[in-house]
């Protein structure tokens, strides 16, 4: 089974690829619930619910997270492997953690026990108190030096020879794998400072930004091209960019912002407030970024459109979410033509979710791919081709 940039058998290299999330840290209707007992469990079933729906919708990839408050993505994905036939797994995890010829290892087999279906997301993390969970009390700009030397090794133990390292935080002899795979898994990587712009240019095949209005995402890609062309001329390796966002689409754009006005509802302004403490205190430029998108308005409006940044962009999940606050809200023609507008900046890569995840992937598969498939902007459905429907007559 061949591997491709756009999944394991497609053979043809889309304009856009769309991922989705896989909720291993749990799901509900809401943000944030304010009923623990709604929200549902990341157990086995319910993940494979929600990755099979996206195999069968024509999702290329989901993105798994990292964390003490999700499952751990690595096992969680792996066993996801039999059940699915083209998704690949967007596989987040911090460096600091794991040793780069054993994560370079876990690499080739999981390529090889999934046909080459594996994706790398590479998290740093900026909150003090989940890396000391770990045991990672490393300055910032240590830890981005680090993940560089980190990358260098899993690069070349991924390589066809061995391959021997003398930096300041790895030194590796002859580090190998049992079996070079046949294509090394795509390396994401996001982050918005300078340190984390450093790392990007040199050593990542992705960067991924969280969304921000056009022109301010537009301004980072171009910054981030000048910065990577030096080692684009070295390596013939050319940075691609992705972009994260939350999505509600709908058949009519007054059913998208009705649903964006039931989240809202469902936002406990003391939620809120807690929220944007947190994020005042946050050593995240990227989380930071976020934050200001809506630091104009106070508590929760009633109206959500007072949350809409720029045309369909809404910032109101980043009321009370961490990471990722952005919400592209429309009609599924609406979300597309901005979806294809962040393309025409240079975006490629967009990783969407939706609460709750399953019902969201479903309403994208059936309502946005179609549109994008119109347009030509990723590929046909897998299977795709007529179908009867029966109807009882």
């Amino acid at each position: 089974m061949g591997d491709t940039p756009d999944g394991p058998s497609t053979g043809t290299r889309w304009p856009v690829a769309i991922h989705w999330f896989l909720p291993t840290g749990g799901d509900s209707r809401e943000v944030v619930p304010a009923d623990p007992s709604a929200s549902r469990a990341p157990d086995h079933g319910y993940l494979a619910q929600v990755a099979t729906a996206c195999d069968h919708l024509g999702f290329d990839a989901v993105l798994t997270p990292c964390g003490t408050g999700c499952e751990d993505a690595w096992v969680a994905t792996a066993s996801l492997i039999p059940l699915t036939r083209q998704l690949r797994f967007l596989v987040a995890f911090r460096p600091g953690f794991l040793n780069p010829t054993q994560a370079a290892q876990m690499a080739a087999t999981y390529q090889a026990m999934s046909g080459g279906r594996l994706m790398i997301n590479i998290v740093i993390g900026a909150e003090p108190a989940e890396l000391a969970r770990f045991g990672d009390h490393l300055p910032k700009d240590e830890r981005y030096r680090r993940s560089g030397e980190f990358l260098t090794v899993l690069r070349g133990a991924l390589g066809s020879t061995s391959f021997d390292f003398d930096g300041d935080f790895y030194r590796v002899e002859a580090a190998t794998t049992r079996h070079s795979p046949v294509k090394s898994p795509p390396i994401f990587f996001g982050g918005a400072s300078d340190a984390a712009e450093a790392v990007a240019a040199t050593h990542v095949d992705t960067y991924l930004l969280w969304g921000e209005p056009p022109d301010a995402a537009g301004e980072r890609l171009a910054r981030m091209r000048e910065r990577a062309a030096a080692t684009t001329r070295d390596t013939g390796r050319e940075l691609e960019f992705g972009i994260r966002f939350h999505v509600i689409t709908r058949d009519t754009a007054d059913e998208a912002w009705a649903e964006a006005a039931r989240l809202l509802r469902g936002m406990d302004p003391a939620a809120v407030a807690a929220a944007r403490a947190d994020f005042a205190a946050t050593a995240s430029v990227g989380q930071r970024r976020m934050a200001d998108l809506h630091a104009e308005v106070d508590g929760v409006p009633e109206d959500p459109r007072d949350l809409e940044i720029s045309p369909n962009l809404w910032a109101g999940v980043g009321l009370v979410r961490g990471g990722a606050g952005t919400v592209l809200v429309g009609s599924h023609s609406e979300v597309a033509d901005r979806i294809e507008e962040y393309h025409r900046l240079g975006f490629r890569e967009f990783i969407l979710s939706g609460y709750p995840h399953l019902e969201e992937a479903w309403r994208v598969g059936d309502g946005l791919l179609p549109e994008l498939r119109r347009r030509r902007l990723i590929g046909p459905a897998p299977g795709a081709g007529p179908a009867e429907v029966f109807t009882f007559r």
